[in-house]
């Protein structure tokens, strides 16, 4: 979980990137960009290099056409999750987790209950710190910039506050919740940049993921309660990928062919990426609050360790922020082209 705290570093630069292809290239990749008049067709006859080297085209400009195949990505995952829905709500005749939690003792039921309660609260408490941080010029000039140095920054201390949070026993209630409200708030001040976008774009993306988040907690809930479980290889395949795209586009222009592919790659692989883990990590949750120890099960044992909501929740937590950091990128690059 901790490795997908690095995704969520907001990258103003990419927006800029979505914003100046969003419509004018995005137009050129389509009814074609490349020149072929007759004198580019009599060259190629006779030997002549008509057109630029594999290297020119990576580097120079990019005729918007990454950004487009992402939406064409998008727009597929979108209609693949839809079919799922529907084929598991409606058609799979495999045991659900909505039918197994029929019988579900009242403990498990708790446990899931307090788990979305305190990520409810941690959306709240990032949101909050978000707000307060963004009027803070000096957090601002810190997170905000795209030196080497305010990367580690940020991801040192989302790394070690989320650490803190996890290793501390939930037994410890005063000492549990100072850090988890510690990490939210760290959490809140790295995405402050994004409130650059403004606050429209920002309710809309909210609403968006809330969306996304419903109907994909929808789909885990009515598929075979283990079916998403054997996701975890393919998915950390998945997060490889967009890890190493993510790095590269710290060094690559997004007005380039290639920094616009990586820059593509890791908003719209990225969101797809994701909803994916999203529907693993429910699952994953629904498994661990039916497994895990309970007292009345060893005839009132006091020394099993507590069921931790506030570590269950983490990961569904870190996939929110996620999908909803992509979608308000992307939200962000339409409605600045449309104030052009």
């Amino acid at each position: 979980m901790l490795s997908r705290l690095t995704m969520t570093v907001p990258k103003v630069h990419l927006i800029s990137g979505l914003r100046q292809f969003a419509t004018t290239n995005a137009k050129t990749a389509r009814y074609g960009g490349n020149s072929t008049g007759f004198g580019s067709r009599v060259t190629q006859g006779f030997g002549v290099r008509s057109g630029p080297t594999l290297k020119e085209r990576l580097l120079g400009p990019t005729t918007g056409k990454p950004f487009l195949y992402g939406t064409y990505a998008l727009a597929g995952a979108s209609v693949f999750g839809v079919a799922a829905l529907m084929y598991y709500g409606l058609v799979s005749k495999e045991q659900s987790i909505l039918q197994k939690s029929a019988l579900w003792p009242s403990y498990v039921r708790e446990r899931i209950s307090s788990t979305y309660t305190y990520l409810a609260g941690s959306i709240a408490l990032t949101a909050v710190s978000g707000v307060a941080a963004s009027r803070s010029p000096a957090l601002m000039r810190f997170t905000a910039g795209n030196g080497l140095m305010s990367l580690f920054g940020t991801m040192a201390l989302m790394i070690g506050s989320g650490m803190l949070c996890r290793s501390i026993d939930y037994d410890s209630k005063l000492a549990k919740h100072l850090a988890w409200a510690l990490h939210c708030g760290v959490m809140g001040a790295v995405l402050a940049p994004l409130c650059f976008l403004g606050g429209p774009i920002l309710t809309r993306a909210a609403w968006y993921t809330a969306g996304i988040v419903g109907g994909l907690s929808a789909t885990a809930i009515t598929a075979p309660s283990e079916k998403f479980l054997m996701m975890s290889g393919p998915l950390a395949m998945g997060f490889g990928v967009i890890f190493m795209a993510n790095i590269g586009s710290f060094f690559l222009p997004p007005g380039s062919a290639l920094g616009a592919s990586l820059a593509s790659v890791v908003i719209y692989g990225g969101l797809i990426l994701f909803s994916a883990f999203l529907l693993y990590d429910t699952q994953r949750l629904v498994h661990r609050a039916e497994n895990h120890p309970h007292p009345s099960q060893f005839y009132g044992a006091t020394q099993i360790r507590s069921f931790d909501p506030i570590n269950a929740q983490m990961s569904i937590y870190m996939d929110v922020l996620n999908i909803f950091i992509r979608l308000a990128m992307i939200m962000g690059g339409m409605s600045g082209n449309k104030r052009k």
